[in-house]
């Protein structure tokens, strides 16, 4: 950010008399609210660490390394001693009277917007490091960002900047911010559109090279008849033979090559079992078909569904990072496996794996589906008696998602799948259960 900036957000935040909340939202934006109804977010990344206004979110993560725990006891509820901006530093320094003190304490909390020295730090009023968002050893640079060091200053740099008086510095930083979402909204769609496009062409080449019944029975029947003839041919037939050149039943002249490894006397038996297999084959390809296609409609409705969404984190509920590295090992070949507030969610993507699904379940299992629509079902992972109420809403809402492309409100029944008894296939019958409403725009819950 500019110095400029800075000076005019510091002006305007001496305003407020106190913090009423403080969290961190995203990996590196920490939301600020001043007096109970202000939010502001300090998005401290390398590169474009900037301020902006906007309404405030829940997260869709909860963040509980030490850095946080700090924030939420030293600064949440803290009263605004002083905010100011040293003069020659991109710095934005909000001096603190933490309540939960015994006695009086003054804490700072210390944004750097330094390019690659940025990060959010907490001081104590001797200058030593309490926590830091990010830490920094000394074999990677001079200043050392440890709790229980004594924060360094930043090396002074000679910068010309040219002076802007900003008359609405509200209307600016939520200029900021839409500004922002709507870069991060094109770049989240483009590489999410891209990864739910391969899966959808994965399962499309499947489709394709799916092999015709026609031409399967047609391969059947020769291999029928080649069996036929190796069986009414076998004292023709040498251990070492390679082909059998005969005649068909017909009187036609046929030369048929002879399978490696075959004893003479298995050799109509072979042949059999290939007829066997086409056959097989033939009678459930158009299974195969049908999983494997709708399969790839889920994928067209979670593509359908991405480009729909409207905020960041919308995209980030539709698909979500897999963050944590036994996330990222972790794959369920029965469903679409989701991760909302830590809390596992897997999907069927089809009738098969919707079956499936109820088998993978257990009783405390909460059990979603649309009510009297085919639609995937939905299990969230839990032991608890009580989901948070924000879990549940953001499953219901995928649930619709990837279930269909029309726009409408859809009712969600969803229960304990101790409750959900399977009738044939995917069918159930449930009891004990609540429904929840469904629309692009809102959510509303009856019993």
């Amino acid at each position: 950010m500019k110095h400029y900036e800075l000076h005019a957000i510091a002006q305007h935040l001496q305003q407020f008399t106190h913090i009423s909340r403080a969290r961190r939202i995203e990996n590196n934006t920490i939301e600020l609210s001043f007096d109970r109804t202000h939010s502001y977010f300090f998005h401290m990344t390398r590169g474009e660490s900037f301020v902006y206004k906007s309404d405030s979110v829940r997260p869709l993560q909860g963040y509980k390394a030490p850095f946080d725990t700090l924030l939420h006891s030293l600064v949440a509820a803290s009263k605004i001693v002083a905010i100011s901006v040293p003069p020659h530093d991109r710095i934005l320094r909000l001096s603190l009277a933490p309540k939960s003190s015994y006695k009086d304490q003054l804490i700072h909390l210390q944004f750097e917007f330094t390019g690659r020295h940025t990060n959010a730090i907490l001081l104590d009023e001797n200058e030593m490091i309490i926590e830091a968002l990010r830490h920094i050893d000394a074999d990677s640079s001079f200043r050392v960002i440890r709790p229980g060091v004594e924060l360094q200053p930043i090396p002074p740099l000679t910068r010309h900047e040219e002076h802007q008086v900003i008359e609405d510095i509200d209307s600016y930083l939520t200029q900021k911010y839409r500004d922002f979402e709507a870069k991060r909204i094109r770049g989240l769609k483009k590489q999410k559109l891209l990864m739910v496009a391969k899966k959808e062409q994965k399962l499309q080449k499947l489709l394709d090279k799916l092999p015709n019944p026609q031409t399967l029975a047609k391969e059947e029947q020769r291999y029928q008849m080649l069996a036929n003839i190796v069986l009414a041919n076998l004292y023709h037939i040498k251990p070492y033979d390679s082909k059998l050149i005969t005649h068909d039943f017909e009187g036609n002249p046929i030369t048929i090559d002879l399978p490696k490894g075959v004893v003479p006397n298995r050799m109509s038996e072979y042949f059999f079992n290939q007829a066997k297999k086409r056959r097989a084959k033939a009678k459930n390809v158009h299974i195969e078909e049908e999983n494997l296609r709708t399969k790839r409609n889920f994928y067209g409705n979670m593509y359908h569904a991405i480009e729909q969404a409207k905020s960041s984190q919308e995209l980030e509920l539709l698909l979500p990072k897999r963050a944590k590295s036994q996330r990222k090992k972790e794959k369920i070949k029965e469903c679409e496996l989701f991760w909302i507030d830590d809390y596992k969610v897997l999907i069927g993507r089809n009738s098969k794996e919707n079956q499936a699904l109820l088998k993978l379940a257990k009783s405390n299992d909460l059990w979603m589906h649309i009510r009297d629509i085919p639609s995937s079902h939905l299990i969230i992972k839990t032991d608890k008696q009580n989901l948070p109420e924000s879990v549940i809403q953001k499953a219901a809402k995928l649930c619709v998602d990837f279930s269909l492309k029309q726009a409408g409100d859809y009712e969600v029944d969803y229960c304990k799948r101790r409750f959900v008894k399977i009738q044939e296939g995917s069918s159930v019958e449930y009891d004990k259960y609540k429904t929840i409403r469904v629309r692009k725009e809102g959510i509303e819950i009856r019993e």
